[in-house]
């Protein structure tokens, strides 16, 4: 990692991707080296598959208006990657600026819901998980995760364009150029994983159109750049806030000590406002007059747009490429897909299971960003129409100290306190309950309480993500312990069941570790004997004893081997509606 900047935090503002050319063969390209791209290549590289990354761009900017922050469930998998501690040090303004997301009139202004402060000897953390939120810009992420490639040998390139696909029955051919030098390479691979964005090449080229509504309007991200404004912010501000006044509304939000990244608009889709209009919106959010400097804007849409299917033949999509939505979150629904994908990529191309596998990805994963692009957007609409309420009902000016603005703001901070809610479902409730390769109980899916962005509870059925929690004094945790692996969790002295599965997937090489669990809480969040757990900490079946069809049953179902009878009637069709 590069030294400190003198302005505080890590010097990450541009990553240089290395220009050398892809391989002639690999096991998967990914094409796009933004943060899912080289994520999809970590999970990867981690399960032995030879992969190699090319983007057209020849570097990132922090200055790009991108993701920040990374809820608990995507730090469970920095954890896993071994890449947690190295993300962490890669800060780009002090953590004591991090004090929760606030809800003000400007960043000078007045807090309408005061949140609890950090404090220094309080030990709390996520209900669900060991692993704590984080904020850091993407640039971070493609730092730390271009080292860890280039550890390991894997070719990043940039400035390498895709520009054509053609499969046959065996590989998928892609021919990518160097726009500058007019040099044509073509890269063979088992598969491409298309991660290159919301206008993806990839997904054009293998002809998969986009369900979902279309914008009516237009809003944009701005990186706006501060002088020393410390004399007037503060030495330690508030890195996360919700802007609500009369002009500016949405994010203000630190990427580093000297730039922050404010929303504007909205717009009519074909209006393009100039830089002095969208800076009035940087000051409005500041609350005081200052010389801000228009680094970057992006325009985004209040819209769901999803790929009509996540594979075609040998053509796979993940993040942007796959789905674009109201922002909040996306980067992590990303991340989620590839460390869905990643063990099955891998189980294919190392012969354990057949290409059917890699069906359930789309299966699982497209209902899951459904249910999440309408939540999104359905939040995205009730913040505007609040917004809006508020607006009407008149917002105080800062310098207003009297009873009547004091007694306002605390009516805005009751209407906003109605509306602020936990997304914990978004974060955790990854329920895949329309997989054919999940082993449903009988009646499961009848009886499951449907999913709700603001509920969750650590739900230990199949399909649902395997509750975490300490195993040892020492600070390790079940996740930890489950690593890239299939687990089977045993929580009972009957190991009948332990040593029919782990002698079938001995026999198959599969990746596999018994866990056995001798504590009553285990026992009483499990609520079973047996549970079994996949390489993405998803239950894939759970029992007191195995099915009719035995262990090696079990285990073709999870790998959708077919040729074995099966005893299950929960089975769901892969053109499930969604819910």
């Amino acid at each position: 990692m590069t030294e400190l900047s003198v302005t505080g935090g890590r010097d990450v503002h541009t990553v240089r991707f290395p220009a050398d050319a892809p391989p002639a063969t690999v096991d998967v390209l990914v094409v796009g080296a933004g943060p899912v791209g080289l994520a999809a290549a970590v999970e990867l590289t981690a399960r032995g598959v030879r992969v190699a990354v090319v983007d057209r761009a020849r570097t990132a900017t922090l200055v790009r208006a991108g993701a920040m922050g990374h809820t608990p469930r995507v730090v469970e998998h920095f954890r896993r990657w071994g890449l947690l501690q190295r993300i962490r040090d890669a800060w780009t303004y002090p953590t004591e600026w991090n004090q929760g997301t606030k809800l003000i009139t400007s960043l000078v202004g007045h807090e309408l819901v005061p949140l609890p402060r950090p404090s220094f000897t309080a030990r709390s953390g996520p209900r669900h998980s060991s692993q704590e939120a984080l904020r850091r810009p993407q640039t971070v992420l493609q730092h730390v995760f271009l080292e860890h490639l280039g550890e390991r040998g894997v070719s990043v390139s940039g400035g390498w364009e895709l520009r054509d696909l053609r499969e046959d029955a065996d590989r998928v051919h892609a021919e990518v150029v160097d726009p500058d030098s007019g040099r044509s390479r073509t890269v063979s691979a088992a598969y491409v994983l298309g991660a290159d964005g919301g206008r993806s090449t990839t997904r054009r080229l293998a002809g998969i159109d986009r369900e979902g509504e279309h914008a009516a309007e237009k809003r944009l991200r701005l990186i706006v750049r501060t002088g020393d404004v410390s004399a007037r912010i503060g030495t330690a501000p508030s890195a996360s806030n919700i802007v609500f006044n009369h002009k500016a509304s949405g994010f203000l939000a630190a990427v580093s000590t000297r730039e922050w990244r404010v929303y504007a608009g909205p717009y009519p889709l074909e209006y393009e406002p100039g830089e002095e209009e969208l800076l009035a919106f940087g000051r409005a959010a500041f609350g005081f007059d200052l010389d801000l400097e228009l680094v970057s804007a992006t325009t985004f849409y209040h819209a769901t747009r999803i790929a009509e299917t996540f594979r075609k033949g040998r053509v796979l999509l993940a993040g942007d490429a796959a789905h674009v939505r109201t922002p909040g979150g996306n980067l992590g629904e990303g991340i989620g897909d590839v460390v869905n994908l990643g063990w099955k990529l891998a189980a294919v191309l190392a012969g354990q299971a057949p290409e059917t596998l890699l069906d359930s990805y789309d299966e699982e994963r497209r209902r899951h960003n459904w249910r999440v692009g309408d939540h999104a957007l359905s939040r995205a609409r009730r913040s505007q129409a609040t917004l809006q309420e508020i607006r009407d009902g008149g917002i105080p000016d800062d310098a207003d100290l009297g009873a009547e603005a004091t007694r306002r703001r605390t009516e805005i901070g009751e209407r906003l306190r109605r509306d602020r809610g936990e997304a914990v479902g978004v974060t955790f409730d990854e329920r895949y309950d329309a997989s054919s390769v999940i082993w449903y109980e009988p009646g499961q899916l009848d009886s499951e309480p449907p999913w709700r962005a603001d509920v969750y509870e650590d739900d230990p059925r199949p399909g649902h993500r395997a509750p975490d929690g300490p195993l040892d004094p020492y600070g390790g945790t079940l996740h930890d312990r489950i690593g890239t692996s299939f687990a089977l969790l045993v929580l009972t002295d009957e190991r009948e069941v332990e040593r029919a599965v782990a002698a079938e997937a001995a026999a198959r090489a599969l990746p596999f570790t018994v866990v056995h669990l001798n504590s009553p809480g285990a026992r009483e969040v499990y609520g079973a004997t047996n549970v079994l757990v996949r390489p993405d900490q998803h239950v894939a079946w759970r029992g007191t004893q195995l099915p009719d069809t035995g262990a090696a049953g079990l285990l073709d179902r999870v790998l959708a081997v077919t040729g074995h009878e099966t005893a299950s009637t929960e089975l769901v069709t892969a053109g499930a509606a969604r819910t």
